[in-house]
């Protein structure tokens, strides 16, 4: 059952072409139906927290550049809670700015943060684990985030490292944060995994507000000095102006390094759901149903013949024959094609010529 307090954080505002030429800078992947499902990324993520926040009591951190994109996509969410970063600031201030925001109407908020851009394929389990973390961190001050079970040796995730002797006395699926390591080399990664102590970050954090809050006081206080001293506009007419004013104050820098990496009362609920960050065009073929072949296939009457381990999406066609290919991206959007070997993936941003 859903608190009157429970919050939810949409973290909205990346920009990029990892998924060109299906994603760009002024429509990036959170804001595209990657999966072929008729919803966009964003879509998904506001539906999976359906059961465990109040449509009332959902926030989206975005740019200002998608406001318009963000509103056409979750029409349920207030308008006054799409709030818009004037400038990129990583994940810190955006955290900060809408903590303070929702304190400020709700002393008692309770938070979970959640990137926009990540799938689920287990919904039910996934909802199970945000609402016991969200039960925990209303009755202490605890700050907790979701370690994902690793299945593979990844070298493009950062790693918790969990205390896993002994569970919390209030609830015996979170355990104390041991340390968290940066994305590790191929011998590191195969390492952490023969280790039962290690689990992917999955950047999904719950606290109550106050203790966030608290948090960026002690560990990041210039940050806080700027979001403490707009207490006043919060609300009003005047908030975006000074937003736009003051924001840009702010240093660069993630959650993890201001907050995370610092602070004491950090825990961690060990978890599996079929979590991904479809961060490549890789993870989204890991992460789909696919042919016999190992083929995912994207779109209406797509025909594939003597071809292996490719991922094809192409929803604006109407008839596709794929013959030969072995290991390799096919892609389409507005009349751009990509065809390109998956080993070679990195090299879509040159192709696309657009900035991350």
């Amino acid at each position: 059952m859903e608190n009157t307090n429970s919050h939810l954080v949409i973290m909205a505002g990346g920009v990029g072409s990892r998924f060109w030429p299906m994603s760009t800078t002024d429509k990036p992947k959170q804001f595209i139906d990657v999966l072929g499902v008729g919803k966009s990324l964003l879509q998904l993520t506001y539906q999976r927290f359906q059961d465990v926040c109040n449509p009332r009591n959902v926030w989206v951190v975005t740019n200002a550049r998608y406001a318009d994109i963000v509103k056409e996509q979750l029409p349920e969410v207030p308008q006054s809670q799409i709030l818009l970063e004037p400038c990129r600031r990583n994940t810190a201030p955006c955290i900060a700015y809408v903590s303070w925001r929702i304190k400020s109407q709700d002393n008692k908020a309770n938070i979970v943060v959640s990137p926009s851009d990540h799938i689920v394929t287990d919904e039910n389990e996934f909802r199970r684990i945000i609402q016991l973390c969200l039960n925990f961190t209303r009755e202490t001050d605890a700050i907790v985030t979701l370690g994902m079970k690793p299945n593979r040796p990844e070298t493009g995730y950062g790693y918790i490292k969990a205390d896993l002797s002994l569970s919390s006395p209030r609830q015996k699926e979170i355990f104390r944060v041991d340390s968290f390591r940066e994305k590790p080399d191929l011998p590191t990664a195969i390492q952490y995994i023969k280790n039962k102590d290690y689990f992917w970050n999955a950047g999904i954090f719950i606290w109550s507000a106050s203790t966030i809050v608290n948090a960026f006081r002690v560990y990041a206080p210039s940050i806080a000095k700027v979001f403490e001293s707009l207490r006043p506009i919060y609300g009003t007419p005047e908030e975006q102006e000074e937003i736009n004013r003051r924001y840009p104050e702010c240093a660069s820098i993630s959650v993890d390094y201001a907050i995370m990496e610092r602070a004491e009362e950090i825990f961690v609920c060990p978890a599996e759901f079929g979590w991904s960050d479809l961060g490549t065009w890789g993870s989204l073929l890991m992460q789909t149903k696919k042919d016999l072949y190992g083929n995912s296939l994207i779109g209406e009457n797509i025909e594939m013949y003597d071809s292996h381990n490719c991922i094809v999406h192409t929803t604006q066609e109407s008839h596709v024959v794929i013959q030969g290919l072995d290991n390799y991206i096919v892609a389409e959007k507005d009349g751009t094609l990509l065809i390109c070997n998956l080993s070679e993936e990195q090299r879509i941003k040159q192709f696309s010529g657009e900035d991350k």
